[in-house]
């Protein structure tokens, strides 16, 4: 699933593309995905883009918003005449159709069928379940003695607690095992057992991959692009997830490939302790 780098770099890009666009229709192929009225949209100009997590939200001018989420294979492309990407779209997994003034167009497409498309008051955003129970995310309210203190009181393996979505908003499978990878610390070691110098090595590593990520556009593994369609490339960046039986950047060992809370997980041995 898409996470803070690959979603913040799709806000960025509604941000520089959609901002003060007109929405003139809105085209819904697959009423699963779209809760809402319509009629709250047409006619509305987008004024800001904001992210909670791994969620977005399109602000509009009439007090309205588009809240959504891409859940797995979710993706927004924006397509205008002076835009080239040589995308075949819509495809059969267009979700919806945003028709933009200036003939631009905004695709939502969704293989799996995961993602969600809401329409809600502004005011509302806040009180979505999703957005509600997140907890605080690095770049903006993740403070070190927060996460200490959340480190400290927990008994969970440290990457099953880094990517709980009501402890830290926007880490998931990959930065989080590339942070404990960075930061040396074994996935399965239980976070209250963590010492005073290993949570302060994890909390810088933990935003130092996630600026990894943004640098590098995001990861694309499977369905992944930014706004135009475009792939990252933290992928080709990996400090440890998916390069099992590889070499370790910290110490040449071999990297391992286990399961915990049913995820895929990558260290080395060796070095994570």
């Amino acid at each position: 699933m898409p996470e803070l780098p690959e979603v913040e770099t799709i806000r960025r890009g509604l941000e520089k593309y959609l901002v003060g666009k007109k929405i003139t229709h809105i085209e819904i192929r697959d009423s699963k995905l779209f809760q809402g009225q319509t009629l709250h949209l047409k006619g509305a100009i987008v004024v800001d883009v904001r992210r909670f997590g791994k969620g977005l939200v399109f602000d509009l001018d009439n007090n309205y918003s588009i809240a959504a989420h891409i859940k797995m294979t979710g993706q927004f492309i924006y397509q205008e005449k002076n835009i080239i990407n040589n995308l075949n779209l819509p495809t059969k997994h267009t979700r919806l159709i945003f028709k933009l003034d200036k003939d631009a167009q905004l695709f939502f497409n969704d293989i799996r069928r995961f993602g969600w498309v809401k329409i809600i008051k502004t005011s509302e955003v806040n009180k979505l379940s999703f957005f509600k129970e997140l907890g605080p995310e690095p770049f903006k309210d993740l403070t070190y003695e927060y996460f200490q203190n959340m480190l400290k009181k927990s008994n969970s393996p440290t990457k099953a607690l880094l990517m709980d979505q009501k402890k830290i908003g926007g880490v998931g499978n990959i930065y989080a095992n590339d942070a404990l990878n960075l930061a040396k610390i074994d996935p399965r070691r239980k976070a209250a057992s963590l010492n005073m110098e290993m949570v302060k090595r994890l909390y810088h590593a933990v935003h130092e991959v996630l600026k990894r990520g943004l640098k590098f556009g995001g990861a694309t593994e499977t369905n992944y692009v930014n706004v135009l369609g475009q792939s990252g490339e933290y992928q080709n960046h990996f400090l440890v997830y998916g390069r099992e039986g590889e070499k370790c950047y910290n110490c040449g060992g071999t990297i391992k490939k286990i399961r915990i809370t049913g995820r895929g997980t990558y260290f080395c041995p060796k070095c994570q302790d």
